[in-house]
């Protein structure tokens, strides 16, 4: 087991509480019983952890392992997350079929890698006939990140896959056509809800009142159009430094402070209005980034009133 993967296992032990340490140990179901009475549960965390990720190493675990072990966490703790729900409709006339699991993961897994090079997908099956999918994105040039992943679950012979909230909003996309590809159904429409119905309405209402009013902010400060293309904007800063603190060489300094800023990208004004509904920034931008299209400038010097 090399570095990366033992280092995954370390952060996995390290998030699950110790009152649910053993339970989820059990229900991960790669140690044994006879190698989990090998161990002191009752150490300091940091202690049990290295004795539990030798043990794991012995047993020789793979990057796999560690991801199932993600999963049994996260399913321990779903309601600790935003779920969005993907809902698919069959072509009229289209019957249904019968449903083959392990031919789905296999197919599900060959289509997601052949669309992105670098991406790691593990399965746990549940109850009710559900799948549980880990999927860590990757880039072509960039290995998959272990601790941002998605989390899909998906119920066989229903129209309904449920996803966790992530920042690469970018992948969302792909993946709903890769369900598309497998069920040849087609989404018709997104939108939160949450997999228990005993969790916390407010929670999702909120998050659904917020999106709305981030799309509508969105719309109202880029428009309904696309926008035009534009692939850098730049801005020159002279300002004097400014604290609270007496004293000091920079408070002295007559000078401005100068520096250069520059925003690039293929399309920088589709970039920034994709920024708010991604969860990546707040909405509304700031009008240093939002002034470009209102001025017709890409150029700007910000200096001090």
């Amino acid at each position: 087991m090399d570095e990366t993967v033992a280092e995954f296992f370390k952060r996995t032990i390290l998030k699950i509480p110790m009152a649910e340490m053993m339970t989820i140990l059990k229900a991960w179901d790669f140690l044994s019983e006879n190698q989990l009475q090998t161990v002191n549960f009752r150490q300091r965390k940091e202690s049990l952890v290295q004795d539990l990720v030798l043990l794991c190493e012995k047993k020789r675990a793979s990057l796999n392992d560690a991801a199932i072990l993600d999963i049994v966490y996260t399913q321990f703790h779903r309601h600790q997350k935003v779920w969005d729900v993907f809902r698919m409709s069959r072509e009229p006339g289209e019957d249904i079929d019968l449903f083959d699991m392990e031919q789905f993961k296999r197919s599900f897994k060959k289509i997601l890698q052949r669309a992105l090079k670098n991406v790691t997908i593990s399965f746990r099956d549940a109850e009710e006939n559900a799948v549980w999918i880990r999927i860590a994105w990757g880039s072509q040039y960039r290995k998959p990140n272990q601790y941002r992943p998605v989390y899909v679950v998906y119920y066989s012979q229903t129209p309904y896959a449920f996803t966790s909230s992530s920042q690469l909003r970018s992948n969302i996309p792909l993946l709903g056509q890769t369900f598309e590809t497998h069920n040849s159904t087609t989404p018709l429409h997104e939108r939160s809800l949450g997999l228990d119905i005993n969790m916390d309405s407010r929670i999702i209402h909120e998050n659904r009142i917020e999106k709305e009013r981030v799309q509508r902010v969105t719309q109202e400060t880029f428009g309904y159009y696309p926008q035009p293309r534009l692939e850098f904007a730049q801005y020159k800063l002279e300002t004097k430094f400014k604290s609270d603190l007496n004293g000091g060489i920079l408070a002295e300094r007559e000078e401005p402070l100068r520096c250069l800023i520059k925003f690039s990208s293929p399309h920088l004004l589709e970039a920034l209005k994709a920024l708010a509904p991604a969860g990546i920034a707040d909405a509304p931008l700031s009008p240093l980034l939002t002034c470009i299209p209102n001025k017709g400038m890409n150029y700007f010097k910000i200096r001090d009133k």
